[in-house]
């Protein structure tokens, strides 16, 4: 391997699956496995095989379909643990046997329960019992960042000796900080005479918030494989986030001099699939797919971003699967951005209405924590003197819905003019449906772009608010609308919607 190249080793589905709550069935770890691999992963640890026959289905069936990474099983130190994962990764065109075995003081002492010679003779018989399965062996001494550094190197040394290709150096606590976590995969590099027969790899967790920071310093002090998860997922604060890691190597190639092969742009993609089958949503300030990592309110960094986009951003949003920076009105936006909101609505103001405008605005700005189109359309509007023509309102509509027919939808929509017309359509769902039943009616086929549902009130007859992009023929805009009735809601904010399409084409 070129040693300018790291080995991304992700455990997502056995480490990751581990968090509380984050439970995956063998579909579900498929369909991870597959976009992993088309992430370009090297390494997929699809789960711990001896745990439960439900892990061990989930293993073979990813070594049997997933193509391109290897996979790997991962068994303790122990023949059972061992034959186990060895009969799941036997269809696997790259099979990998990882094997841990404990090796901290703490550890021998409290849980093992066994002096150094015993440890450092199991290390070795596992390793060579594994290596009668597989030619890819890794070995795991658990919880090395609290083993004594001498003891460390020698069980290195001696399960290399035994076919070892990989040795794994875990801070299986996250209790290690970088500087010396550097210096200890530094002097295992200097001190252990057979390295350079295997790849040292790294196992970070997150409970001092450092997983990602003592990976990149491991990867400084030689080591060329990491293993990391989507989200940061995993025991306990979590393991390194991939996507942390990957654009911290790539943003700052010129320390590191290393390279991944990871595609950069399905992080986004992969991120929000995994959040959705494991039900754990990732927060909206998370680095590179947090819903915030590219969006801007405050008008001092506004300013900057329409100016020169990397004056306020590091990374290209595109290079990690966003469609583009995000700009968000709020009560800390500046003139700027509001002036470029008002220009790609297309509406051109003077200097004293745009003055007046952004008066207006900062004033609602002060009562809500986000100022929609809709909210800047009416202050425009009203600086224009135009009244805003509802070219088509909803008059009713019917869904018919159940578990054995496709969803329908009879919409009624009333013309400016007066006239009345109703279409009937169906769709993969209610909402569907009613769209394109308005479709039929408008004679525009929108794109959804986006969609989102929230809660304004609390309860059981909470209101709903949806707020969706359409687009048509390269034009965005956005509609709203509330109710209790989120069907209706979604057809009343599609609909305005659609009257803000028209009314830009009638302006054009």
């Amino acid at each position: 391997m070129k040693k300018d190249r790291i080995v991304i080793f992700d455990t997502t589905l056995r480490d990751g699956e581990q968090c509380p709550g984050a439970s995956l069935n063998t579909g579900e770890k498929l369909e991870i496995a597959r976009q992993l691999a088309l992430l370009k992963v090297d390494v997929i640890e699809a789960g711990f095989p001896i745990a439960s026959p439900g892990d061990f289905e989930a293993v073979s069936t990813i070594a049997r379909e997933v193509k391109g990474s290897t996979i790997a099983g991962l068994a303790r130190a122990l023949k059972k643990d061992i034959d186990a994962a060895a009969k799941a990764i036997e269809k696997a065109r790259k099979p990998r046997i990882h094997v841990f075995l404990a090796t901290s003081k703490i550890h021998r002492e409290f849980k093992l329960k066994k002096a150094k010679q015993e440890i450092l003779k199991q290390a070795i018989q596992s390793v060579k019992y594994a290596k009668k399965f597989a030619d890819d062996i890794e070995f795991s001494p658990e919880d090395a960042s609290r083993t004594e550094q001498e003891f460390l190197n020698e069980v290195v040394e001696a399960v290399i000796d035994s076919g070892a290709n990989t040795v794994n150096i875990p801070d299986t606590v996250g209790y290690a900080l970088p500087g010396p976590f550097g210096e200890l995969i530094k002097n295992i590099v200097d001190n252990v005479p057979n390295i350079k027969k295997a790849i040292i790899s790294v196992h970070c967790h997150n409970d001092l918030g450092l997983a990602v920071a003592n990976s990149l310093s491991a990867v400084k002090a030689g080591a060329r494989q990491v293993e990391c998860t989507i989200n940061g997922l995993g025991e306990r604060a979590g393991n390194a986030a991939m996507e942390e890691l990957v654009m911290g190597l790539k943003t700052r190639k010129e320390y590191f001099g290393v390279k991944t092969q990871i595609e950069t742009k399905r992080f986004v993609g992969i991120s929000k699939l995994t959040a959705n089958l494991t039900g754990l949503h990732v927060q909206r300030n998370k680095a590179i797919v947090g819903a915030n990592a590219f969006a801007h309110e405050a008008g001092i960094h506004q300013h900057g971003i329409l100016s020169k986009r990397n004056t306020y951003e590091i990374m290209n949003p595109k290079d990690v699967g966003w469609e583009k920076s995000n700009l968000v009105m709020g009560k800390h936006s500046g003139r700027h951005a509001f002036l470029s909101r008002v220009k790609e609505m297309g509406f051109k103001l003077s200097k004293e209405k745009l003055n007046t405008a952004f008066e207006r605005f900062k004033i609602l700005a002060d009562e809500k924590k986000e100022i929609y189109d809709e909210d800047l359309l009416a202050i425009i509007e009203d600086q224009l003197g135009k009244e805003e023509i509802q070219y088509f309102s909803l008059e009713k509509f019917k869904i018919l819905v159940d578990t054995e027919t496709t969803p329908e939808a009879n919409v009624t929509l009333k013309f400016y003019d007066g006239k009345i017309k109703s279409s009937r359509a169906s769709g993969d769902g209610p909402v569907d449906a009613t769209l394109n039943a308005i479709d039929k009616i408008t004679k525009l086929r929108c794109r959804l772009s986006d969609y989102e549902i929230r809660a304004v009130t609390k309860g059981r007859d909470a209101l709903g608010e949806v707020s969706l992009q359409v687009e048509y023929k390269k034009q965005k805009v956005r509609g709203k609308a509330a109710g209790t009735n989120i069907i209706e809601a979604s057809a009343r904010a599609y609909i305005s919607a659609v009257n803000h399409l028209v009314k830009k084409q009638q302006e054009a």
